[in-house]
């Protein structure tokens, strides 16, 4: 077996499945039991593969067509039904992982602070800002939404309740990486798929002779888009053996690679395609080759973001670049030009005003709607806490680093 082939260099980063929930309550049980009988079905037919699943999910529509806003108690005594149904059930032996979709005016976007405060990881959201007709950004939504992100940060420990939030420009449905998934309630109930790959990039990668010619980023290319390719197919196989019983639609894949701290960091990957650093000369260069790397695959409908994703405080060599100061924030927007999922999980300065937060939204989302990609907004004001100074996470999924001036 030749080692791209190798399973445990690829892992399923997550089963997603886009659910819709209604006003009426007692409805939410079957739906929630529906899901876990899909969750039956397609998790085993994947781990028979010879692959792990990290996590499995459920997405739904906006929360504001289901849930009680008529106050905050209301919202989260309904949370906390939502929470104890999710308790009893068991997805194949993992936890359900939740999001309960977009914010889709500015009275439910100022509710999120308090209900991601008490209910975390069940309450995982995302803003969605479009352009109006004269192709302007809603700027009243992207205030609104970097007030949220200021408020998150001053009631959560250490900020890490924006961990949960995320404001997406130009991003369609059926993203399975939380917090900028949603649903919406017009599209049948679906299945998506997402892979974790940096591992696999990484050995495929140390298989290349050293080759200082001009063929060698062709060459990175064929390897990497085989590798990703074999596990797609793989993946998909599984799904389709037990298609023919699931009731949700399979809609496809994301193909990002999906880094986390516990897997090898994209970074790793730009030194091996003859990057110094990542941030140095030649970054812009390698990332445009990853994310055709990403796109080439073949099979399946790519869905989601499937590009490449530099998350900065999930990703340990980036994490670590911030200590060294090889980027800065204007950095990963120029990044995200040609690749990108735009500023994920950046650390700012606990006094960062909400206007320079809705600045750099501003720029993102001109981004987004000019080079027609998805791109996202996930901040971490820190508080107490200036640019240059460290974080002090206190997650299972955020690697302290270097708080990056705005």
């Amino acid at each position: 077996m030749q080692t791209y082939q190798t399973k445990s260099l690829c892992r399923v980063r997550a089963v997603t499945l886009f659910l819709t929930l209604s006003k009426d309550k007692s409805q939410w049980e079957r739906a929630l039991q529906e899901a876990k009988a899909e969750f039956d079905l397609i998790v085993p037919a994947i781990q028979a593969k010879g692959y792990t699943v990290q996590s499995i999910r459920i997405v739904t529509n906006a929360f504001g067509e289901y849930l009680d806003l008529s106050s905050l108690t209301a919202a989260k005594a309904d949370l906390a039904y939502l929470k104890a149904l999710l308790a009893q059930l068991d997805g194949s032996g993992l936890r359900i992982r939740f999001a309960i979709g977009e914010a889709k005016t500015a009275d439910e976007i100022a509710l999120l602070p308090e209900l991601i405060a008490d209910y975390g990881d069940l309450c995982n959201a995302c803003v969605n800002v479009a352009l109006d007709e004269n192709g302007i950004l809603d700027n009243p939504l992207i205030v609104k939404s970097a007030e949220t992100i200021k408020r998150i940060a001053e009631i959560t420990p250490r900020g890490e309740g924006n961990f949960n939030f995320t404001v997406n420009f130009n991003c369609k449905p059926f993203i399975p990486y939380f917090p900028a998934s949603y649903h919406s309630s017009h599209l049948a109930n679906s299945v998506v798929v997402g892979l974790e790959t940096p591992d696999l990039l990484v050995a495929v990668l140390k298989e290349l002779p050293a080759n200082p010619h001009n063929d060698f980023f062709q060459q990175c290319y064929q390897v990497m888009s085989q590798a990703l390719q074999y596990h797609v197919d793989e993946v998909l196989a599984a799904v389709n053996s037990v298609k023919h019983l699931m009731k949700f639609d399979f809609v496809g894949m994301d193909s990002s690679a999906a880094p986390s701290k516990n897997c090898a960091s994209m970074t790793e990957v730009y030194e091996l395609m003859g990057v110094p650093y990542f941030g140095a000369a030649g970054t812009v260069e390698a990332s445009a080759l990853l994310t055709k790397v990403f796109k080439s695959v073949k099979n399946v409908p790519l869905v989601g973001f499937s590009g490449l994703m530099l998350a900065v405080t999930e990703d340990l060599g980036l994490a670590d670049g911030t200590q060294k100061q090889q980027f800065d924030i204007r950095a990963l927007l120029t990044y995200s030009a040609v690749c990108g999922i735009g500023l994920d999980t950046v650390p700012v300065a606990g006094d960062v005003s909400v206007a320079q937060i809705a600045a750099l939204m501003r720029d993102t989302g001109t981004m987004a709607f000019r080079l027609n990609k998805p791109l996202t907004v996930r901040l971490f004001p820190i508080p107490n806490k200036q640019a240059g100074e460290l974080t002090e996470f206190d997650s299972i999924d955020l690697c302290n680093c270097r708080i990056l001036a705005v």
